[in-house]
């Protein structure tokens, strides 16, 4: 044999190595809280079936139930009485139900002239409305039946039980036990002798002393759930006292005893193969890191990688990890040491068998993670070759395909159209007579097509690219627009948008503008009366200050923190009023009435100030279907921003009317100050009237005035007439 061929076997030959240590510390990992430190005898398998045992012993010899005891713990309660009155509805829906289901059958049996099938499906419709009748006029009626019904699940019950009988005889001969009841004394054993001589660890494999075994909640299901069945266990519930056991000396049949000694040999293997497996681990690293075992496959990794480094990265890490999980999932698998082989022939079939397709798996992982390492070790080109993995080429086909969607949808239908030309062109070299139409098809239908298709494609890139440019704010000249096709639509939608994006430019700067004011108005509205609390609570810690001094700086702390509270739920209320995030509960209302309460409410400053209100059309009723609260607080808003911002000595008119199913509600009065910004700029959070914001309003009356009656469907407008300030508010008359 060459030395290439040497140091390839040598190559081989660690490959397997490692395969064998990274199965051995797999194993020895997933199986070491089955082995470890443990018998049979403390394992899950064993304690299940040792429960199962008792479970069953309670059953069948410990409780001795009977039919007739199950029965005596039937009992019927009020609800179970109504329930069975009313399963299927009242008394006349159930009686309407038999009649339509005897109709046709006694019709039938009536057409075909035989009077006595008829009588017969009378005389049992009769019946069953005569019983169903006696349901609803008798609680003991109802009883009666609803007793034999569950009589009738014992007895099912205690014939599926009959089944689990041959299951409690097999693990009775499995065990052996000795258990005395606390209370009566009674002995319960299958042993010959007393436990003391029987229950050594000389003939017991395993013995478990009980002090107290309680039959509590013990109650094992067999078939459907018995209420009256788990009502006798329960009420029958005792405490044992003894010893359960596994006798050494047992029959073939003793399965438990089979178990514990194939665990021990299991146990045996466990320790041997794992151990062996890391020994075997950490010499395959010994070996790796001083002999450098794979530099000889070196120039054939070179020519795998010249392959291997077009496929796209996703594709690539993708295969790694799914060969990785299998490789864990044939490392991990560990049926061939612990799956009790007929016989040597069929263990060694599974060992070659199994260390084929792990060696395998292994050497694919070890193979593409030293070709990715090789390929991703270079500086900068995992990151070159993340941008051409093969998802981001589909998303961007798709996204390019689809920027329009149903330019999208036409381009698929006709390339559909022109692949299916295509197979009816191939299908022609098979029978010539398909290929002559195919052919003339393809030529005047399939082509045009395809140069159709191309164009619009192009049509379609041309206003793509107007956009960009367009947003970009490069001014190009417009589109030509051709038909009246969906592009040509887009082309002309792209014209019309581009006269106006000077005007959004001008809107633009004017909501910067606000922006800037809103921010500046918060900031000012907030920080007057926090400044205010913050230096009378300074003052507050003066040491000398005397009591009055000390009320008033907390009666004006009081008041600006009031003020602040105002200020912050007003904000909070406008913000939700604005997202909408509100619910209204609507019902019919007195608008005029709503009107004259909000009035009232006002009635003190009213007459305190030196404005004059002139109210009309408050006399009759006008209704609208409007949230109440949140109607009051629009007029509750409004009239006292009147109070505010109005000239003192002047007039204020309220009018309320109803006209063409609207009900009109207008507010008019003189403004104190010179309204000198935009009327619109006054729904704004925080704008105010008096531009030095010297008065005690939030700045959000407006705003969230306006924001109610949008959401209520009607509308709030503002006229400004020199000093004359006119709020006019519309909402669906009822």
């Amino acid at each position: 044999m060459s030395k290439k061929w040497k140091r390839r076997a040598a190559v081989i030959a660690w490959v397997l190595l490692l395969t064998y240590g990274l199965s051995g510390l797999f194993i020895g990992l997933s199986k070491a809280s089955y082995f470890i430190n443990k018998d049979y005898f403390q394992t899950d398998p064993f304690n299940h079936t040792l429960d199962d045992f008792i479970n069953k012993l309670w059953v069948f010899e410990l409780s001795k139930i009977t039919k007739e005891d199950a029965k005596k713990e039937i009992t019927v309660t009020k609800d179970e009485i109504d329930e069975h009155r009313y399963r299927y509805g009242n008394l006349n829906e159930q009686i309407t139900s038999i009649k339509e289901q005897y109709e046709g059958k006694i019709q039938d049996a009536l057409e075909a002239k035989n009077e006595e099938v008829a009588n017969i499906y009378k005389a049992e419709r009769d019946a069953k409305i005569e019983d169903i009748t006696k349901n609803f006029t008798s609680d003991d009626h109802v009883r009666q039946k609803i007793i034999k019904e569950k009589e009738a699940e014992i007895d099912q019950y205690f014939e599926e039980m009959e089944q689990y009988r041959r299951e409690f005889l097999d693990l009775k001969n499995t065990f052996q036990y000795y258990l005395r009841n606390v209370e009566t004394g009674e002995i319960f054993t299958n042993i010959e002798g007393s436990p003391e001589q029987v229950f050594t660890s000389k003939q017991m494999a395993f013995i478990k002393t009980y002090k107290e075994l309680s039959t509590a909640d013990r109650y094992q299901h067999f078939g459907e759930f018995n209420e009256a069945v788990e009502r006798f266990y329960n009420k029958n519930a005792a405490v044992f006292t003894g010893q359960i056991a596994v006798p050494k000396a047992a029959p073939e049949s003793n399965t438990v005893l089979q178990e514990y000694y194939d665990f021990k040999q299991d146990q045996i293997i466990y320790y041997i193969y794992t151990l062996v497996g890391i020994a075997a681990l950490v010499l395959s690293i010994y070996l790796y890191k001083k002999t450098e075992v794979v530099r000889v496959f070196q120039p054939e990794l070179d020519q795998i990688a010249v392959s291997y480094n077009r496929v796209p990265i996703d594709v690539k890490f993708a295969v790694f990890f799914i060969t990785v999980c299998i490789a864990i999932a044939v490392l991990d698998d560990s049926w061939f040491l612990f799956g009790y082989p007929e016989n040597i022939y069929s263990f060694a079939e599974g060992v070659i068998y199994h260390f084929f397709w792990t060696t395998l798996s292994v050497a694919c992982v070890l193979l593409q993670a030293k070709l990715l390492v090789e390929r991703y070790k270079v500086h900068g080109q995992f990151k070159e070759d993340l941008s051409k993995a093969m998802v981001w080429r589909i998303i961007d086909a798709v996204k390019s395909a689809f920027l329009n969607r149903r330019v999208g949808t036409q381009v698929i239908i006709i390339l559909a159209i022109v692949f299916a030309f295509g197979m009816g062109f191939a299908a022609g070299f098979v029978e010539p007579i398909f290929f002559v139409v195919y052919f003339f098809a393809f030529l005047f239908v399939g082509f045009p097509l395809f140069i159709w298709l191309m164009k619009r494609i192009g049509y379609f890139n041309r206003i793509v690219k107007h956009t960009s440019e367009l947003a970009a704010g490069n001014f190009e000249q417009d589109l030509p627009v051709k038909g009246k096709s969906v592009l040509a639509n887009f082309a002309r939608n792209i014209n019309e948008l581009k006269y106006g994006v000077k005007a959004s430019q001008r809107e633009r700067a004017k909501s910067e503008r606000l922006k800037t004011e809103l921010i500046t108005n918060v900031s000012h509205d907030l920080r007057t009366p926090l400044t205010s609390i913050i230096t009378y609570t300074e003052l507050l810690k003066t040491p000398d200050l005397s009591e009055d001094e000390r009320n008033s700086y907390i009666e004006i702390i009081d008041r600006k923190s009031k003020r602040l509270k105002v200020l912050i739920d007003d904000l909070f209320e406008a913000s939700k009023m604005a997202s909408g995030n509100i619910e209204l509960l609507k019902e019919k209302v007195d608008v005029a009435q709503l009107l004259q309460q909000a009035l009232a409410e006002y009635d003190e400053k009213i007459n305190e100030s030196t404005l004059q209100f002139r109210v009309t059309g408050l006399e009759t009723p006008v209704y609208a279907v409007v949230d109440g609260q949140k109607m009051w607080r629009v007029f509750d808003n409004l009239i006292g921003n009147i109070l505010k911002y109005s000239l003192e000595h002047t007039r204020v008119y309220i009018d309320l009317k109803r006209k063409d199913n609207k009900v009109i509600i207008e507010f008019k009065n003189i403004a104190k100050y010179e309204l000198g910004c935009d009327v619109d700029e006054l729904f704004e959070r925080f704008k105010r009237g008096d531009a030095s914001r010297q008065t005690e309003g939030s700045g959000l009356g407006l705003a969230i005035a306006k924001s109610i009656v949008d959401l209520h469907g009607g509308e709030l407008t503002i006229v400004v007439d020199g000093d004359l300030f006119k709020v006019t508010v519309v909402l669906d008359a009822s």
